[in-house]
């Protein structure tokens, strides 16, 4: 067969390779990835694929007709919620896996173990990135524990208007990449006069300065050249303190993985994103932790999720996020179905409901332990959400500040995303992709389709490499280089 069914109850059908007019009762040409009719569909019913909704018929549509974007037209989510009616926990493991990673003061466990420059406003970011550019590989190599000096910079940080929310969001993403247990050290740069204050963070957080944690602001230092040469001392200072961090064997509970997509094609949802499911659930039968994001990319799906929300709070809180980006969109002169961008429609992807099926299914099956505000520290183990933009630097930013110690990351049309302070693995969605982008992926999970593989073979193939990568596998995003720009916070609110 050359197309594939995911449900009896779909009318459509997806096709493996280009299809021309007459294969399969193909009466359009049907390219690969694309939806075939399976029956007549009249103007106005629902277009069914994963057994679900994804659209409906904006004109009559023939049997072996080619279904997208000219003749499926996307309605908003309309749906009853039920909470907790599919909970299916995982047992737990028989076996605990482990992996070597670095033990904290705060008893979480990092992956890597990086020194961050941070900066609380962009006007600070020429230094950090000077302060960073300074130590060199030359130089690092007296401290083989230091994975490097990393500046997380960003554009925002002053002018700052609206209800506080804008502010609040960039506090927490920079306290959490201050805490991230990636991070062994860490350097705050400012200018002086900013919105985002250093002291203001400080005093919300906790912040101590010590060894590992320092802080200075360009205009009481005295300048950008005396700022950067005072930062660099005070690295230097910090390297033989994070360089004394050794890695210890520890549980696979210690693990919190984003579980990430960006360049999503029709494969997306038949392939990779279901193995990274099963490697999720096989991650929380261990104890761990994983972190689903991207609100809008899970709209249309949100109904499968609240029933598996361990509590009605826990599925209120979700349909809330749902609420406040329909109102988000609308105030902004937006659509949800905007979502979809033009090579996630050339992969063959229609609608943001078709997409959001898909990007749910990296959730795996267990139960939805918890529901976060984007960059909010994520307490629950098991499967949890934090609510994000689509926008992948935006989303992954957010995950990391929320704790996560590794990034899964799944494409179909290509993506060369990596990031810092967590080691990014790339899982493609089909073997043609995988190919043409060798060198930036990490899995290929097209082999489900190309190779007759199971899902769960897959699955437990990424599984095991994040156990390997957690222990100091490098990914390949990390041998290129990847991670040093893609620090981009969630900005909300006006400048003003």
């Amino acid at each position: 067969m050359t197309t594939v069914r995911l449900s009896d109850v779909d009318n459509v059908v997806t096709a493996k390779t280009q299809l021309a007019i007459g294969d399969e009762g193909a009466i359009d040409i049907i390219p690969r990835g694309h939806k075939m009719a399976t029956c007549d569909i009249a103007k106005g019913d629902p277009v069914l694929k994963y057994a679900q909704v994804i659209g409906y018929a904006a004109q009559d549509i023939a049997k072996g007709a080619h279904i997208h974007t000219h003749n499926l037209e996307f309605r908003n989510v309309d749906a009853s919620y039920e909470f907790g009616t599919n909970l299916r926990p995982v047992a737990p493991a028989t076996k605990q896996d482990t992996f070597m990673g670095y033990k904290r003061p705060t008893g979480r466990v990092g992956t890597r173990n990086y020194i961050a420059v941070l900066t609380s406003v962009n006007c600070s970011a020429t230094a950090a990135r000077m302060i960073a550019s300074h130590f060199t590989p030359d130089i690092l190599a007296a401290y083989p524990n230091v994975d490097g000096v990393v500046a997380f910079v960003h554009g925002t940080g002053c002018a700052m208007g609206g209800d506080g929310t804008g502010f609040e969001m960039l506090q927490r993403t920079l306290w959490g990449y201050a805490k991230n247990p990636n991070v062994g050290g860490v350097l705050l740069a400012g200018l002086g006069c900013e919105m985002m204050q250093i002291d203001w963070l400080i005093e919300a957080y906790g912040l101590k300065s010590g060894p590992t944690f320092q802080t200075m602001n360009i205009q009481d230092v005295g300048g950008l050249r005396k700022t950067v040469a005072l930062g660099i001392k005070k690295i230097e200072a910090m390297l033989p303190v994070v360089n004394q961090s050794t890695r210890e064997e520890v549980p696979a509970s210690e693990l919190m993985v984003a579980l990430q997509c960006g360049g999503s094609d029709a494969w997306s949802g038949i392939t990779a994103n279901p193995a990274v499911g099963y490697a999720c659930d096989l991650l929380v039968a261990q104890g761990g932790t994983g972190v689903l994001a991207e609100t809008p990319e899970i709209y249309g799906a949100e109904h499968l999720l609240t029933a598996r929300a361990a509590t009605p709070e826990i599925g209120e809180k979700l349909i809330d996020l749902i609420k406040w980006w329909e109102d988000y969109t609308t105030r902004n002169r937006g659509s949800m179905d905007n979502n979809p961008s033009p090579g996630n429609k050339a992969g063959g992807l229609t609608t943001i409901l078709e997409k959001s099926l898909g990007a749910a299914a990296k959730g795996g099956t267990t139960p939805l332990n918890g529901v976060y505000k984007y960059a909010e520290q994520v307490t629950a183990k098991g499967f949890t959400f934090m609510d994000s933009p689509g926008y992948d630097p935006a989303s992954v930013t957010g995950q990391i500040a929320s704790g996560c110690n590794l990034v899964c990351f799944t494409t179909g049309r290509g993506s060369a995303f990596g990031a810092k302070p967590s080691p990014s693995m790339k899982v493609a969605t089909n073997t043609e992709m995988f190919n043409r982008l060798h060198e930036d992926m990490d899995i290929n999970a097209g082999t489900i389709i190309s190779d007759g593989k199971s899902v769960e073979d897959v699955g437990r193939e990424i599984y095991e490499m994040w156990l390997r990568m957690a222990s100091g596998e490098k990914t390949k995003s990390e041998e290129i280089g990847l991670g040093d720009y893609e620090f981009v916070p969630w900005q909300v609110g006006a400048v003003m």
